[in-house]
């Protein structure tokens, strides 16, 4: 599409919410950068769970309006500039027409979600893709990375301490294992027997067989305790007991605890993220220091949006799907 000239792009979203089969092919009006912003021309956009919730309607109803366009990772070229805004501390002067950059996006308000050949960015939203990356890959960072690296600071584990992640093997799990042994600390890791050498390879100290069990999997090697956990598998209260009393317990997916219990529950939203540029830029520098590493599952056209989902929802996907534009 000839950006010099379109008035319109292409746009992956939902009319109504519901399965896979509402994510179509929308011709909406093409947006331009305004003060403090950048237009990036998206040629890759990651699939994740968060973006099926989007597409269901289970965060609410959206500030924008319909078609809701899920999608909160995005990578390709800026092709342009806004000014820089003063007002709003937002510096577009480091920015240049054919940067490559992958940027955080959120799907139900701002400038929406990155399901489209054309994302509005705020200039502390993006960074460049990391060197020896292609753009497909960097798409699968900005919101996994993000949320594993607030549930680290959260949790605020000092170097020495003991971590424990579920759901070790999926994207967010993966990055989390590799910035806690970046931090210093002792991960505990869970994995399936077909999951085992992938969750190795990123440098889990122990790995323990996945499943319902997996607190008590994890006290056999930590008596007393782990300091803190992530629960990327959404595992609730059979993962909470894994965690030492006093310790800290980062959910995903808005869990509020278990009454009685002294564990600290810290609930992540990477939606707050949004503003994270300085985080996204040291995320993009580990990937460049071999600390992080990026897995593409598959590529498909934007086209195959609801094939897409249907694969992530049938579960087994290792890397990130991702839609090309």
């Amino acid at each position: 599409m000839d950006t010099t000239t379109s008035t319109t792009m292409k746009a992956v979203g939902v009319d109504t919410y519901g399965g896979p089969e509402n994510l179509t092919i929308h011709e909406v009006t093409a947006p331009h950068a305004g003060p403090g912003e950048v237009r990036i021309h998206v040629r890759a956009a990651a699939v994740s769970p968060t973006d099926t919730n989007v597409r269901e309607g289970a965060y609410g109803e959206s500030e924008l309006p319909f078609p809701v366009v899920p999608g909160m990772d995005a990578a390709g070229v800026i092709d342009e500039v806004g000014d820089p805004d003063t007002a709003r501390g937002l510096d577009t002067s480091g920015w240049s027409v054919g940067d490559e950059v992958m940027a955080i996006a959120l799907p139900r308000q701002g400038h929406g979600g990155a399901y489209v050949e054309y994302l509005i960015a705020d200039a502390d939203s993006l960074t460049r893709i990391p060197a020896g990356s292609s753009l497909e890959e960097a798409s699968t960072l900005p919101m996994n990375g993000l949320t594993a690296v607030q549930a680290l600071d959260e949790l605020a584990i000092p170097a020495g301490g003991t971590f424990a992640v579920t759901g070790a093997a999926g994207t967010l799990g993966n990055y989390a294992v590799q910035l806690a042994k970046q931090r210093g600390l002792t991960v505990i890791a869970d994995a399936a027997e077909k999951d085992r050498d992938l969750v190795a390879g990123l440098g889990a100290d122990h790995i323990v067989e996945r499943g319902d069990d997996v607190a008590e999997r994890i006290r056999a090697i930590v008596p007393e305790g782990v300091d803190g956990l992530l629960d990327a598998a959404v595992m609730n209260e059979k993962a909470l007991p894994a965690v030492r009393s006093g310790g800290g317990f980062a959910t995903v997916r808005n869990w509020g605890g278990v009454e009685g219990s002294d564990v600290t529950v810290h609930q992540i939203w990477v939606f707050r993220e949004y503003h994270s540029a300085a985080k996204l830029d040291a995320l993009r520098q580990a990937v460049e220091d071999g600390v992080v590493t990026l897995r593409v599952a598959d590529t498909l056209p934007a086209e195959q949006a609801a094939e897409s989902h249907r694969r992530l929802a049938s579960g087994g996907v290792r890397g990130r799907l991702v839609l090309t534009f």
